[in-house]
């Protein structure tokens, strides 16, 4: 019998609504600019190009209701998501068929070291440090699909200290969740516990300690975040 030389590392687990269940995480993938109005925002053309994705870290997801200001960075911003969490998964998915693959729905925030990543985006380099940093993802509990189906439309909203920060539609994704979902599965082998960030709308700005960020999606919930 085999043993480790180093204790392996706890499963990272998402709470399943109103249940004692928890949703293992596998692996994390994020959508860039994957609503018109964000794309322009940020220095890009909203037309319909090929979604690129980035990842972050299964450990990077916080549950605490909580944001502890990172380290090395003046200008954390906010990014409001829809989070889709897979049951199942394989490659070269049909669109028809990937909304089969999904568990369920939760609402999630994308922390991003801007001034970071924007000098790594200037040097052509990876975005982790900007992205993938502790802490950087606080979700709020999954929703499983058989109890609200799949949202394709509805609010998605930020607030921070009570004022309007984000609001757009899940209907104004570029790639809806089933393009994401297929268009991914024929570079990755998906797999279930894997959890896609669908991207953000316009607004995004930066945060600092003692803002309270207020976070919904229609249909599927509330995530209230302090930047302690």
């Amino acid at each position: 019998m085999s043993e480790f030389v180093i204790t392996p590392p706890a499963t990272v687990a998402i709470p399943v609504k109103g249940t004692s269940q928890e949703f293992p995480v596998r692996r994390v993938y994020c959508i860039g600019r994957n609503y018109a109005a964000h794309a322009i925002e940020m220095g890009h053309d909203p037309d319909r190009e090929d979604p690129f994705f980035f990842q972050k870290n299964p450990d990077n997801i916080d549950l605490s209701g909580e944001f502890p200001y990172p380290a090395q960075t003046s200008d954390v911003h906010h990014e409001v998501e829809l989070i889709v969490a897979l049951k199942s998964g394989g490659t070269n998915i049909p669109v028809e068929k990937a909304l089969d693959h999904v568990y369920g729905y939760a609402v999630g925030l994308d922390m991003t070291r801007r001034d970071l990543q924007g000098v790594a985006k200037k040097l052509g380099r990876p975005w982790e440090i900007g992205k993938a940093f502790e802490r950087s993802a606080p979700m709020g509990p999954i929703v499983p699909a058989s109890e609200i189906g799949h949202p394709d439309s509805g609010l998605i909203e930020l607030k921070v200290n009570g004022a309007v920060r984000q609001t757009g539609d899940l209907n104004q994704l570029i790639w809806k969740v089933p393009e994401m979902i297929s268009y991914l599965s024929d570079y990755f082998e998906l797999a279930a516990g894997d959890v896609i960030m669908s991207g953000t709308p316009s607004g995004v700005a930066a945060v600092v300690k003692g803002d309270v960020m207020e976070c919904h999606v229609d249909g599927v919930g509330d995530l209230t975040v302090t930047v302690v």
